[in-house]
C-alpha cells in the first residue's frame, strides 16, 4: 500500500493554536470538495502506476493469477456462407433454407437458364443421351424466376443431400423418387401451389418455373424454416486474396502458418479450361480465366457464351422471364472436375448410372491455377472432399462454384 506522508505542525504553531491566536479561517464544502478531488486524483494517478508496472515487477510465476481487462480487438469478426464462403450479413444467413433445383441444360428450350447466377453451388452431369443437366443449389434468393424445372436422378439427390435443401424437380426416376419419399427428404416436386407453367412456345416441356418467393412460401408452409448446410471446404476471403499472390499459401486447407522463409512454388497458372463429357459440342464445356475479376467465363465448345437469364429481385408475380430478366454469361469462382464411373443404368438402358460413392481423380481450378488430386465422398449424408496429391485438402476459393462429373471415357483439358 502507498501511504501518503503528512509533516508534523511545529511547536510555535501547536502553542498558537493552543492559545487561540492563530486563527485558521474555516473551510467550506466547496474547498472541502476540492482538495478531496485532488486527493483522489493523486491516488488514482498512483494506483494505476502500479498496475501498470506490476507486470514487470513481480515474478512470472505469479503472474497468472493475475486478472486484466482485456482490450477488444479492432477486428470485426466475419461470418461466412457455408454454401459459398463468402461473407454473409448475419449468422440467420447461415441456416436460411437451401433449395436444389434440378434445371435442364438441353438444346430443346431448357435454354437460357433463369436465376442460376444465384446459386451457390452447381453439380453438372449427364441426364441421358449424351445431355447434361445441373442440380442447381441456392440460399437465400432473390430472382423473381427460377428454372426451368426437370426431373431428378438419383445421383443428383446424393450430391444434394448434404446441403440439407429443399429437393426442387418435376418427378423424375424412380430410383430417385422413391429415396425422396422414403429417406426424409424436404421434397417440392411439380406443384402448380409453388410453380407455373411458362407459356413461351419455344421452351416446348421446359417452361416449368418457380419464384423466389414461391420457395419462401413452400418453406414456411411446411415448417422448413432452416438448412444445415454441409459445404464444400472453403478458404476465407483474406486467404484467397493471399494465395492468388502467395505461393506459400498453395490454396490447400492451411492449419498451421507455413514455415518462415517457405519456397513453395505455384502450380503452373491454368487460363483455359476444357470439360469434354462426350462428343456433343453443344454440352462440353469450355472456361476462359479473367484475372480482372477473379472469374471463369463459361462458354460451350461450339464458342457460344452460356447465357443465363438474370432477374429482378422484386417478386414480380409468375411471369415469363424473357419479359423481365436479362441475359448474363455465368462467370463461377471455382471450377472442379471430377472424373466419375459413368454408365447406362440398367433399369432402362437410357438414363445414366453414376458412382457417387468412394473416390476418383478431381481437378480444382481456382485462382488461375490448377491443382490435381482426388476426390472423396464416403457416404451420402457426408459432403465431397478434395487432396490434392499429398493427402493434404484442398480448401476452395469463396464463390460460385461449378462442379462438373467427367465419365471416365471423357476428358479434362487445360
Amino acid at each position: 500500500m502507498v501511504k501518503l506522508k503528512h509533516k508534523r505542525k511545529n511547536d510555535m504553531q501547536e502553542k498558537a493554536i493552543d492559545n487561540k491566536q492563530l486563527e485558521e479561517p474555516k473551510s467550506t464544502p466547496k474547498s472541502r470538495a476540492g482538495i478531496v478531488m485532488i486527493i483522489g486524483g493523486i491516488v488514482c494517478l498512483i494506483g494505476g502506476a502500479v498496475l501498470f508496472a506490476l507486470p514487470f515487477l513481480l515474478p512470472k510465476e505469479v503472474l497468472p493469477e493475475l486478472s486484466f481487462p482485456q482490450i477488444p480487438s479492432a477486428e470485426v469478426s466475419e461470418s461466412y456462407s457455408n454454401l459459398t464462403g463468402l461473407a454473409i450479413q448475419s449468422e440467420a444467413d447461415k441456416t436460411a433454407p437451401a433449395y436444389c433445383i434440378q434445371t435442364p441444360n438441353g438444346t430443346d428450350g431448357a435454354r437460357p437458364q433463369v436465376g442460376m447466377t444465384q446459386a451457390g453451388v452447381v453439380f453438372e452431369a449427364i441426364a441421358e443421351a449424351g445431355i447434361t443437366r445441373f442440380a442447381a443449389i441456392y440460399q437465400n434468393p432473390s430472382s423473381a424466376v427460377i428454372g426451368p424445372i426437370r426431373s431428378l436422378r438419383i445421383y443428383y439427390l446424393q450430391w444434394d443431400t448434404p446441403f440439407d435443401c429443399t429437393i426442387v424437380h418435376a418427378g423424375g426416376a424412380a430410383d430417385a423418387i422413391a429415396a425422396v419419399r422414403n429417406g426424409g427428404y424436404k421434397d417440392l416436386s411439380e406443384s402448380y401451389a409453388y410453380m407455373y407453367r411458362g407459356t413461351a412456345g419455344s421452351r416446348l416441356w421446359n417452361n416449368l418455373f418457380t419464384t423466389s418467393g414461391n420457395l419462401a412460401r413452400f418453406s414456411a408452409d411446411n415448417g422448413y424454416n432452416t438448412s444445415n448446410v454441409t459445404g464444400f471446404t472453403r478458404m476465407t476471403p483474406q486467404q484467397s486474396s493471399k494465395a492468388r499472390v502467395d505461393g506459400t499459401v498453395r490454396e490447400k486447407l492451411v492449419i498451421t502458418e507455413p514455415a518462415s522463409g517457405d519456397t513453395s512454388e505455384l502450380t503452373p497458372t491454368a487460363t483455359h479450361i476444357g470439360i469434354n463429357f462426350g462428343g456433343w459440342a453443344s454440352f462440353n464445356v469450355r472456361y476462359v480465366y479473367d484475372a480482372n475479376t477473379n472469374t471463369y467465363a463459361r462458354s460451350y465448345e461450339t464458342g457460344v457464351p452460356h447465357e443465363v437469364f438474370e432477374c429482378p429481385n422484386e417478386n414480380l408475380g409468375e411471369v415469363e422471364p424473357e419479359n423481365v430478366c436479362t441475359l448474363k454469361q455465368l462467370t463461377p469462382a471455382v471450377v472442379v472436375a471430377m472424373v466419375v464411373q459413368e454408365k447406362r443404368a440398367a433399369y432402362d438402358g437410357y438414363h445414366e448410372d453414376i458412382t457417387t460413392l468412394g473416390s476418383g481423380e478431381a481437378y480444382v481450378f481456382q485462382n488461375g491455377q490448377v491443382l490435381h488430386g482426388t476426390w472423396t465422398k464416403n457416404a451420402v449424408a457426408e459432403q465431397i472432399r478434395f487432396y490434392d496429391d499429398s493427402g493434404v485438402e484442398i480448401a476452395l476459393a469463396p464463390g460460385q462454384t461449378f462442379v462438373e462429373a467427367v465419365p471416365q471415357y471423357g476428358s479434362i483439358e487445360y
